[in-house]
């Protein structure tokens, strides 16, 4: 028994043996798993972060080679006075279609007809036949998008694009410009800004207002149907700063779509046109003779004629009815070409271009685009200053007419027409071209010839905004003489009391309108139909409703006190 006991102890020690040493190698294999299993782990840790650092490179690599298309393609924005986007560079993303990669064609077209409905689908399965690869559609909308790619359809090929797009469409178009398919600018502030608008990051502001370039341009479209003119032009400019707020050439266009504009009639009228303006150019006669001291406004012309001969020419008054003696001032005021000429000829032939040239109506103008019509050089004789002293025989630039004007009327100071606000420029001392007193004798000659019934420019006498101006109605020259065709001018200022802005209106070839109905400021009633196509009938219609409008938004509207 004692021995069973001790068989049976020591089978029972054993047995605990064999269940302890496999309950050891149990526990051996499994740490051997466990630290394979561990090592395993740690690599794909490590190969796993190794990835992720791997692709954030890439994926940073990929948005560095995006930005870099992108810059290279970026323009920036031009927005108005206000902020408004008149040019902006934005991102759009066209369409393709791979034919090879169709699968189910069926299947295709009816998905894309749900997304298009508006498409005709004939076409585009002709064109899946005909073609290797074409566009479904550029510039699609987020929404359209989205609903593409949901399709997972791999015939469907996006490219992302640099657009250049102008939200304000015709309205700007000869200020804006255009670029080209390589994203170059070729007209307008893309061209002549190209260098800054690829540099800058920042919006270039304009001086130009949005609000007042609509109501301008709507008018004189509006005028332009009346009168048949086969052209206008117009700018607004702050007489102080040469600050341009509105600038108008019609016809115009849609910079949006790109276009080849070779036809004369859509060159920027303000500023390339070169136009003989006529009357408008006394106002610069009588300015320079009393800037020379040789007249005042006082000074009287006795027994002028009612015609001279200039090499065989005749030159004669356009009303028969002007006295033979009038003042200085008379002469300006009513208009007469004997009295310009006579005032001419006491100022001289080279004092006369030396003073035109001085305050920039005969002299080159720098601007902030480049479509500038170079100034011809005049040799000045005898009979170029008798032609010249009524603005015949000479021919400049809108833009260098409303410089001239604003010289005339801000105290004689020089100044620089701009397109693109730049303070660091306004407060540059400016330089003084005329002498003490001839800005404010200019400008109340200026009034009269609006509000007196001497004067040739009645109808833009609009209540209580004091307007002054001077009509010009000139005859196009065509093969070395004269036509009937007419380019009619009325070269304003605003308020005379305290001037602040010069409007200029041109018209190109105006017709009389039969059906109009004018109504006369000074008396009641009115007259339908023009009785003449010249600059008082139609120009200085014009810019007095034009003021009318826009005089509110400028805040220029006096009680003027008599």
């Amino acid at each position: 028994m004692n021995k069973s006991k001790s068989n049976l102890t020591i089978e029972d020690n054993e047995n605990d043996f064999i269940y302890q040493k496999k309950k050891t190698g149990l526990n051996i294999q499994f740490n051997r798993v466990a630290f394979i299993f561990f090592i395993f782990f740690l690599i794909f840790t490590i190969y796993s972060i190794h990835l992720i650092k791997l692709g954030t490179r890439y994926s940073k690599e990929e948005k560095t080679n995006t930005t870099f298309i992108n810059e290279k393609l970026y323009r920036a924005d031009i927005v108005d006075t206000n902020g408004n986007y008149l040019a902006k560079t934005v991102n759009s993303i066209d369409i393709g279609l791979k034919t090879s990669d169709v699968i189910n064609q069926k299947k295709l077209l009816l998905s894309l007809n749900l997304i298009f409905p508006n498409k005709d689908f004939d076409e585009i399965e002709k064109k899946m036949e005909q073609k290797k690869f074409f566009y479904l559609e550029k510039k699609v909308s987020e929404e359209n998008y989205e609903k593409l790619m949901k399709l997972g359809d791999k015939s469907l090929k996006p490219e992302e694009k640099v657009l250049r797009i102008y939200p304000q469409k015709n309205l700007f178009s000869h200020i804006i410009g255009q670029i080209d398919n390589d994203n170059i600018g070729i007209s307008g502030l893309e061209k002549s800004l190209n260098e800054l608008l690829i540099k800058s990051r920042k919006p270039i502001k304009l001086t130009v207002d949005k609000d007042l370039q609509f109501l301008i341009r709507e008018e004189l479209i509006k005028y332009q149907e009346i009168f048949k003119s086969k052209g206008s032009a117009s700018i607004l400019m702050d007489i102080h700063n040469g600050n341009i707020l509105s600038l108008v050439s019609l016809p115009d266009f849609d910079p949006n779509e790109r276009q080849n504009l070779t036809d004369v009639n859509y060159i920027n009228r303000v500023t390339k046109g070169t136009y003989e303006l006529g009357s408008v150019f006394k106002a610069f006669t009588f300015a320079s003779a009393l800037n020379e001291k040789l007249i005042k406004p006082e000074t009287e012309f006795l027994d002028l004629p009612k015609s001279i001969n200039c090499y065989g020419f005749p030159i004669r008054e356009y009303d028969n009815e002007i006295p033979s003696d009038l003042t200085a001032e008379q002469i300006f005021v009513r208009s007469g070409n004997i009295g310009s000429v006579r005032i001419a000829q006491k100022v001289g032939p080279e004092k006369f271009k030396s003073f035109l040239e001085k305050i920039g109506v005969l002299s080159d103008i720098q601007f902030d685009i480049e479509e500038v019509a170079p100034q011809k050089n005049y040799n000045f004789g005898k009979c170029k200053l008798a032609t010249a002293s009524f603005g015949h025989g000479v021919a400049t630039t809108i833009l260098q007419l409303a410089k001239g004007y604003a010289v005339l009327s801000n105290g004689g100071y020089d100044i620089k027409p701009t397109l693109v606000d730049n303070n660091l420029e306004k407060n540059t001392k400016k330089k003084k071209l005329l002498n003490e007193g001839v800005s404010e004798q200019v400008v109340n000659a200026l009034r009269k010839i609006v509000s007196t019934e001497e004067g040739t420019a009645k109808f833009a006498d609009v209540e209580y905004f004091e307007i002054g101006g001077k009509t010009g109605t000139a005859d196009q020259p065509k093969d070395g003489a004269y036509s009937e065709a007419k380019i009619n001018t009325f070269a304003s200022i605003f308020p005379t009391s305290k001037p602040q802005y010069v409007f200029i209106v041109m018209l190109d070839t105006p017709q009389k309108a039969k059906d109009y109905y004018y109504k006369y400021r000074h008396k009641k009633g009115g007259w339908k139909g023009t009785l003449y196509n010249t600059a008082g009938w139609t120009s200085v219609e014009v810019a007095g409703k034009i003021i009318d409008k826009v005089g509110p938004i400028l805040a220029t509207k006096y009680i003027e006190i008599k």
